[in-house]
């Protein structure tokens, strides 16, 4: 029966939609990357649809080097405000239209909420053809982070009426799902992350990379990796390294990543070191060259770097909630603090660095955890939610719905 279900779904046209994508470096990218090569691996055809970057051509494209996709649409593209590096998208629902009528999908999924998700999902309505969206970005919780807090409420009942259009919203985990259950998302589905434990390795630990932190071998190197951003909580892993070289004088504070906090971190703490964006092969041997990783973000829908983490043999510290919620056994395998608690998160953490033991068998754990999350099983959970007919939902999915009043 499995091997019925598979030669249908090999026949697919699917169309992924978003705002982000490879190269630009952020969760929902990263997790585009795996999923449409994967799509494609399994045999589907994968046309992408995502803003032009400053100078690019809009338009539609076949591929031509990219293990990605197999077409692209490029449409018009905009900066967000308060992420200047990220763009938004522009389309006139009749061109998607236009576009799918030539060359009609088996499935839609939206990955973001923009106006480039908007117009996708009417063009899809207007085609009756199936349309899922992702619940990846807490952008209405974001809104608190760049003084925008009193939209909150409207960006909140946006998502709700955004989502409820689709047939099924794919979420990462079961929190993500509850949340978006009291949002008043309807239709949310579990779809969690997978992750490459060939390409994130403990053998990949590199001696003249921990030499060029400062670092000897037994020295700790106290690792970040994602965007340097007010609402990735960085004040606290501030605060918590200070606290470990309180006892530790020769830790280092190693941050992977940019963004709109950078120059203000490096004016303020000029002894951490900061490694700007890294990818591929080069990101890997940094997350192996660590010891310890802290995760203090409390806004992440998911955050795949957790899963990279302990992929890489980590010391894992963050808040029960998002992937270490569903993946971080306290105390076993990495350390987890409630939500509310910022003081045990810098406490787990310190016992983290002050117990060798300790840290040796959870970094132990991590690994051996991680290496049974592959994305192959992921990308077969996709296919079955977006491609079984038997998971379709009713026409009334599909009915007008206006935007709701608050």
């Amino acid at each position: 029966m499995t091997q019925i279900k598979r030669s249908v779904w090999h026949r697919q046209q699917i169309t992924i939609v978003s705002e982000t994508f490879p190269p630009e470096i952020n969760g929902v990218s990263n997790t585009l990357r795996y999923l449409c090569r994967g799509l494609m691996e399994h045999g589907h055809q994968v046309t992408v649809v995502r803003p032009a970057q400053p100078g690019e051509a809009t338009g539609f494209h076949p591929n031509t080097d990219s293990p990605l996709f197999s077409h692209e649409f490029v449409a018009g593209g905009f900066p967000i405000p308060g992420y200047k590096e990220f763009r938004f998208g522009v389309a006139r629902p009749k061109t998607l239209v236009a576009l799918w009528q030539h060359r009609r999908p088996g499935c839609i999924y939206i990955a973001t909420q923009g106006p480039l998700g908007v117009a996708a999902v009417a063009a899809a309505k207007q085609l009756n053809i199936r349309v899922l969206s992702g619940f990846h970005t807490n952008f209405h919780s974001y809104s608190r982070y760049y003084g925008l807090g009193a939209l909150e409420r409207l960006l909140s009942a946006y998502g709700r009426w955004f989502h409820n259009r689709t047939e099924k919203t794919l979420a990462p985990t079961r929190k993500t799902i509850t949340a978006a259950q009291t949002m008043g998302i309807t239709n949310a589905a579990l779809w969690s992350r997978g992750v490459d434990c060939e390409h994130f390795s403990p053998e990949k630990r590199s001696h003249s990379l921990r030499h060029h932190w400062g670092l000897k071998e037994n020295e700790h190197a106290v690792l970040y990796v994602g965007r340097l951003a007010p609402e990735k909580n960085l004040s606290l892993a501030v605060v918590c390294f200070d606290r470990i070289r309180k006892l530790y004088p020769t830790a280092r504070f190693v941050l992977v990543g940019d963004g709109p906090m950078r120059a203000h971190l490096e004016a303020r703490h000029p002894d951490f070191v900061f490694c700007g964006v890294q990818r591929g092969e080069a990101l890997a041997r940094h997350y192996a060259s660590g010891d310890l990783f802290l995760f203090p973000s409390k806004t992440d829908t998911f955050g795949n770097v957790v899963l990279e983490a302990m992929a890489s043999g980590l010391g894992v510290t963050a808040f029960n909630d998002a992937a270490a919620s569903e993946h971080i056994r306290h105390n076993d395998n990495g350390m987890k603090a409630p939500l509310n608690n910022d003081d045990n998160f810098v406490h787990h953490a310190l016992k983290l660095a002050d117990q060798p033991s300790l840290l040796r068998r959870v970094r132990t754990k991590a690994r051996l955890d991680a290496l049974e999350l592959s994305w192959n099983r992921q990308i077969e959970r996709f296919e079955h939610l977006a491609l079984n007919p038997s998971t379709q939902a009713p026409d009334h999915v599909y009915n007008k719905q206006s935007f709701p009043i608050l």
